[in-house]
């Protein structure tokens, strides 16, 4: 595990075996966020072990896929969210059950989740993106970086001024990361803030350069709010980008401590 820093959070990436972990898990301290990664690929055996986990509502959702492709992403990715939540608090991960605010964001149940463990889920064409922390908000984005992706057009459509002028301030050949960058920071922070897109994408701006780290630059109309906030960048294959965002409360600093990239 990293080592913990004054103000800061240690995060540790680890890479999810999709036989499930071989023991119990040790859940996140107070102080730290665990991230998992997986790929759909690798899940090609356990597709009906990962459904048979799942309860009728998920399998409900996934049933309305009309391509295998994406059904099995959402299997996996919702199988792979129930083992890891399973290791962490004991028990069965069929017997979980979510309960989802007004903007759709899951939560366990409080008398199966004491210690109150948070978590998001992310997934893009075939990469699964987990995130967990304890008494503290979390965001998780992961995004493939598509070529046929209109970034100009979006970017115009749901980027705040000094985010547009920003992308536009970059080398062409750096701009499509730059988008990707911009997109994940923001689709993770709005996550972590749980209000989906009834907090307007305008009123914040998140650094995006390839060359800066990630962070939450400023937030409107209340300009405190971004020191509530981390936002790191996730090592994800090749092709993707994924960002994490964390609530750190009001602090001075908003560093999270270098990463642990382990295999889990």
């Amino acid at each position: 595990m990293a080592t913990l820093v004054p103000n800061a959070i240690s995060l540790c990436v680890s890479q999810f075996a999709m036989a499930g972990p071989s023991s119990r898990l040790h859940p996140p301290g107070e102080h730290e966020v665990h991230v998992w990664v997986g790929s759909v690929a690798s899940a090609a055996g356990y597709i009906t072990q990962f459904q048979e986990l799942l309860s009728d509502d998920e399998n409900a959702r996934a049933s309305k896929f009309r391509f295998d492709k994406n059904r099995h992403e959402f299997i996996v990715s919702r199988g792979m969210l129930r083992t890891l939540l399973a290791s962490y608090l004991g028990g069965s991960a069929a017997g979980l059950r979510f309960t989802y605010s007004a903007y759709g964001k899951p939560r366990l149940e409080e008398a199966k989740n004491p210690g109150i463990l948070t978590f998001n889920l992310s997934h893009s064409d075939g990469v699964i993106v987990c995130a967990f922390a304890r008494n503290r908000e979390v965001g998780v984005d992961v995004e493939k970086m598509r070529q046929d992706f209109s970034t100009e057009e979006i970017a115009e459509r749901f980027f705040s001024a000094g985010e547009r002028i920003a992308l536009r301030a970059l080398p062409a050949e750096h701009r499509r990361q730059g988008f990707f960058n911009c997109w994940t920071r923001k689709e993770a922070y709005i996550k972590a803030r749980g209000e989906g897109l009834s907090l307007p994408l305008h009123q914040f701006d998140v650094s995006l350069s390839p060359a800066e780290p990630a962070a939450l630059l400023r937030t409107r109309p209340d300009a405190n709010e971004a020191s509530r906030w981390s936002l790191h960048d996730l090592e994800v294959p090749p092709g993707y980008a994924a960002a994490l965002a964390v609530e750190i409360g009001r602090s001075t600093s908003s560093a999270l401590a270098a990463p642990d990239v382990s295999t889990g």
